[in-house]
């Protein structure tokens, strides 16, 4: 390191900013975390690229939990449930299968950002070709 105020960077601060992301932390959020600036957070991802990887790897990971869920929700999803009720005093455990049909907006959302050629509200048509006008005399 050269002259100047000594870095307030610590080793743990890659644990923590790795578990901050998958929380879906920005830049910001970090900054405010630490008790620094974004600046001191952008100096801290180039000189120490462990802290940089952390935040990569927190900010991958929380986009791919959001992306599965979306994709769920997309497609319809069930999972395993337990419906408890209390009968005569007595509380009944029945297991069951929970089933979420497709969900037409979390579908639409997808197709606009995965396949936006093909699904975005405004479509651009070229055409080619001149066009000829004949006039017709009477």
């Amino acid at each position: 390191m050269g002259a100047g105020r000594p870095t307030a960077y610590k080793e743990e601060y890659n644990e923590q900013v790795f578990k901050l992301c998958l929380l879906g932390a920005t830049d910001a959020d970090i900054a405010n975390f630490f008790e620094v600036t974004e600046t001191t957070i952008n100096n801290w991802k180039i000189d120490y690229p462990t802290f940089f990887e952390s935040i990569k790897r927190g900010k991958e990971r929380a986009d791919a939990t959001v992306a599965e869920s979306l994709y769920k929700r997309a497609n319809g999803y069930e999972h395993p449930d337990v419906d408890i009720k209390m009968y005569e005093g007595e509380i009944i455990q029945t297991p069951l299968v929970k089933h979420y049909p497709p969900d037409t907006t979390a579908a639409i959302f997808w197709l606009k950002n995965r396949k936006s050629a093909q699904w975005r509200d405004k479509q651009e048509i070229e055409h080619s070709g001149g066009v000829e006008v004949k006039s017709i005399t009477v």
